[in-house]
């Protein structure tokens, strides 16, 4: 891997073509991504492609000019300390405001390295090349807030704001909470059974930890099998089953783990308390993202967990 100050205007010519061109690709990948729930930010980043096409076309047509037909294939990654791109999927997956801020760092971020690059030459000819490369990273900025305010008005954004909120709610909150009150709740009557029963915090350890995985995979699958999310809009099924159902596994372990320590009391008294953690994590959920009134959210679901809690104590009792 080269530094920076080993290259020659001819390779750093070739590494600004392969960056406009990579920088394309990534826009272009947005757009089409993005299409379907997010067209007007999607319209965006398609000129923004256009835009970095037409700016390696120039590059293109100066290269040829100063040094012929072959452009030697100079990447960012065989570049030290260069700007790394990370694959667009894998900014997809955290969101649209995600992409938009991936999208305004890529110009803010080449501006800035060919700047620095520009103050650690002493070449005139690279200095000077490093400088207009600066100048147009920082003119596609300009141009991409212009473009955003052009195909993206605030009335636009924030309708797309609201679908991905309801997408969010739909796809992974919802599912999310179904699994988490699940296995929270319907495990504390075995667990707290058998912990009663028995008052041997081993077992009632493996008891909670079948219901709890059993209960995970139960209702992931039930989710992932309920709705193909096609008409419903509610997401890929996957993305719900596991989301349920890992949910479900989690809400069911927080309180199976203390019959880890061998005191039975002690253990039991831990537990009790992390039940009381879970059903408050379901009501602030439910307050946070389902609108439902704090105080209600808390009645509901403690008066639910209490009433299983003494249903698994007394049967285990008995």
């Amino acid at each position: 891997m080269r530094s920076f100050s080993e290259l020659s205007e001819r390779d750093l010519l070739a590494l600004a073509i392969s960056s406009e061109e990579e920088d394309g690709r990534i826009y272009a990948d947005f757009s089409h991504d993005l299409a379907d729930e997010y067209p007007d930010s999607a319209r965006v980043f398609a000129d923004m492609a256009e835009e970095e096409n037409e700016h390696r076309r120039r590059l293109i047509d100066l290269f040829v000019e100063r040094f012929g037909q072959h452009i030697p294939l100079v990447r960012r990654q065989d570049v030290r300390g260069w700007v790394q791109r990370r694959p667009a999927w894998q900014v997809r997956a955290q969101g649209i405001d995600a992409v938009r801020r991936r999208v305004q760092e890529m110009e803010q971020d080449a501006g800035r390295f060919y700047q620095k690059a520009a103050g650690n030459v002493t070449d005139a000819a690279i200095r000077r090349l490093l400088g207009d490369l600066a100048a147009a990273e920082l003119a596609h900025e300009n141009t991409a807030s212009q473009i955003q305010r052009d195909r993206l008005p605030p009335e636009a954004r924030s309708a797309e704001d609201v679908g991905a909120h309801r997408r969010l709610i739909l796809q992974i909150v919802q599912p999310g909470l179904v699994g988490l009150m699940d296995g929270s709740v319907s495990t504390l009557a075995p667990v707290f059974a058998a912990a009663f029963a028995t008052h041997d915090p081993h077992k009632a350890f493996l008891v909670g930890m079948a219901a709890s995985l059993g209960a995970g995979i139960s209702m992931g699958f039930a989710e992932a099998l309920a709705d193909d999310g096609k008409l419903s809009g509610r997401g890929t099924p996957l993305l719900r089953g596991l989301a349920c159902g890992l949910m479900t596994v989690a809400g069911g372990i927080g309180h199976t783990l203390p019959f880890l320590i061998a005191d039975f009391v002690t253990a039991t008294i831990i537990s009790v308390l992390m039940v009381v953690v879970e059903l408050a994590t379901i009501a602030w959920i439910q307050w946070k993202y389902m609108d439902t009134p704090p105080l209600s959210a808390m009645a509901k679901v403690m008066l639910g967990g209490a009433l299983v809690l003494a249903t698994g104590i007394l049967i285990g009792s008995g």
